[in-house]
């Protein structure tokens, strides 16, 4: 996992280069000021020497002035090359939700994924900026002043780093209960999103059956375990920091006084004694860092724990090495002792199911809730696999199709649209990204919405709100119709397009879901029999399969399940 985080900064390593160099600098520049005190203090000042002491307060002078532009250059082109592996891990975790399986977005919730997409990698951008740079910076400080400080006495300089060592014993025994609380937060971060996500999209329904008090009941809980998450992290970070500061202490403590001792004793010089302080502090210093800076990887890499657990997983669903384009389709379609179920605990959809659909054919399913239908158009397209049989399109297998070509040969209208947030020009240019505008006018003519779109205030440049919300059910259905005629597939699967809908507004639609089909083979899912009544074929489908099958004239005449639901 460490392997893989590190590879992100494979596209940025000038500016690694340039942050690590530039903070090599600063500490080299740091280390030289405990060495002239110990000049000024043992002796220039005894000494007397006026010239040499402003020649060197001039040198530092001019080393602080390159070590404020460094500073400068590490704190911009630092943070720029964290935002940048953040921005290039997002684009990599939103790639890869696009390819996961539609069963991930059916067991995780979408405010859980939104804070594994933003707030999550925002704690890995400062990781990412800071880890290295710190680590890099405090090694060098603390070897550099630890070789110093040995040459001047090797037993007080071992005396001191023994607690030192304890010190990083310390952080590491600390470090694994931080990285729990962490977690903790995480998941607490997640749920909130999720319960905000869920609650602002449903304030209609809210407000309708007036629950407001009852979201606001929920949230509170929600935000209260979020807040306690918080307070147990904070917990930790306490025990932590409160620990390290201590031995900090004991050992400045331990400085002064083992100091005091050697100079009483004349086994260092006073100047030593106080460049020995200052090097203690250039030590304290990366060290104070480096306890910052754990309690920061412990979020960042709680982060990228999540970042990482998507990353990794594989999707069922996708291309073979050889799979074939699917191109130029006929349309014919067959489902050969087909068995699929949602979750390996739940009972069969379907069972031993067969079906043939000829190219061009118009074939209805219509049955009781529950009987597969729905879950028929959804293996077509293979949004799920079947368990065992196959589905076939022009006598080959939909595992051996390339799954873009296959997807794109088949167009798909739901009962529940989805329009996205935007104009409504944005969300028919779905259908097809790069299609012109008149192209657009032309498939919004076939839908029946050309003439409402036009009587808009700003037409196909109207803003139609989030979910479409600006929009009645019957004109998103048409949005949803015209995105189709502009994507053209070869294949039509409407699935309980017009049952929401009045009878005018489904004349319409009806209308034009029949110049859709026209050419095209179509499967049609329908509890309205007036949709389906001119069907080539009408399948009637019970959880033992197909029962009935024939025209509407000829089901009406063996007065079965479905001469029964005609005249109920």
């Amino acid at each position: 996992m460490l392997r893989k985080f590190i590879r992100y900064y494979s596209k940025h390593k000038l500016l690694l280069v340039i942050d690590l160099a530039a903070s090599s600098l600063v500490a080299i520049l740091s280390l030289i000021f405990p060495g002239v005190t110990r000049v000024f203090i043992d002796d220039l000042i005894p000494n007397k020497k006026l010239d040499q002491i402003f020649t060197y307060a001039l040198l530092l002078i001019g080393l602080y002035i390159i070590r404020s532009l460094l500073s400068f250059v590490i704190e911009f082109w630092g943070h720029v090359m964290g935002t940048r592996i953040e921005r290039d891990m997002r684009s990599d975790l939103f790639k890869k939700l696009q390819l996961l399986d539609v069963d991930y977005f059916d067991e995780n919730k979408t405010g859980a994924i939104m804070t594994k997409l933003v707030g999550n990698l925002r704690d890995i951008s400062e990781m990412a900026h800071h880890a290295p740079e710190t680590i890099f910076v405090s090694s060098i400080m603390i070897i550099g002043s630890f070789v110093l400080l040995i040459r001047i006495s090797p037993l007080f300089t071992g005396v001191i780093f023994t607690f030192i060592l304890f010190l990083i014993i310390y952080m590491m025994l600390r470090r694994k209960k931080m990285m729990e609380s962490f977690r903790s937060t995480r998941q607490t971060h997640a749920n909130i999103n999720s319960q905000v996500e869920s609650s602002v999209g449903g304030v209609r329904l809210t407000k309708a059956y007036t629950n407001e008090a009852f979201e606001i009941d929920k949230f509170n809980d929600i935000n209260e375990s979020y807040q306690h998450s918080w307070r147990d992290a904070y917990f930790q970070m306490g025990v932590f920091s409160s620990g390290t500061s201590f031995i900090i202490d004991m050992i400045n403590v331990t400085v002064l006084a083992l100091g005091a001792f050697f100079v009483a004793n004349n086994k260092i010089s006073l100047g030593s004694y106080t460049s020995y302080f200052l090097y203690m502090n250039f030590i304290m210093q990366p060290i104070r860092r480096l306890v910052m800076m754990m309690q920061q990887i412990q979020r960042g890499w709680s982060g990228y724990e999540k970042f990482h657990a998507i990353m990794k997983i594989k999707p069922r669903i996708n291309s073979k090495e050889n799979a074939l384009p699917l191109t130029n389709p006929k349309g014919q379609i067959e489902f050969k002792n087909v068995t699929f179920k949602y979750n390996k605990s739940n009972s069969d959809v379907l069972k031993d199911f067969n079906m043939k659909i000829n190219p061009g054919q118009k074939i209805a399913i219509v049955g009781e809730t529950g009987v597969g239908k729905s879950t028929i158009s959804k293996i077509i397209p293979r949004f799920y696999e079947v368990d065992e049989g196959s589905v076939l399109v022009d006598g080959i297998d939909v595992k051996d199709y390339d799954l873009f070509t296959l997807r794109n040969s088949i167009g798909h209208v739901q009962q529940d649209v989805y329009i996205f947030w935007g104009s409504v020009m944005d969300n028919v240019l779905y259908g097809d990204p790069f299609a012109s505008k008149e192209d657009v006018y032309d498939a919004c003519k076939k839908a029946n919405i050309h003439e409402f779109i036009i009587s808009l205030e700003n037409g196909y440049d109207t803003l139609v709100g989030e979910r479409g919300v600006k929009l009645s059910g019957g004109q998103k259905q048409r949005i949803s119709i015209a995105r189709l005629f502009l994507k053209n597939p070869s294949i039509l699967i409407l699935d309980e397009a017009t049952s929401s809908l009045d009878n005018v507004t489904e004349k319409l639609i009806q209308e034009s879901l029949d110049a859709l089909a026209i050419g095209r083979t179509t499967i049609v899912i329908a509890h309205r029999l007036s949709t389906i009544i001119n069907s080539d074929q009408i399948l009637v489908l019970t959880d033992k399969g197909i029962d009935e099958r024939g025209t509407h004239e000829e089901l009406i005449e063996i007065g079965g399940y479905y001469a029964k639901l005609h005249k109920i």
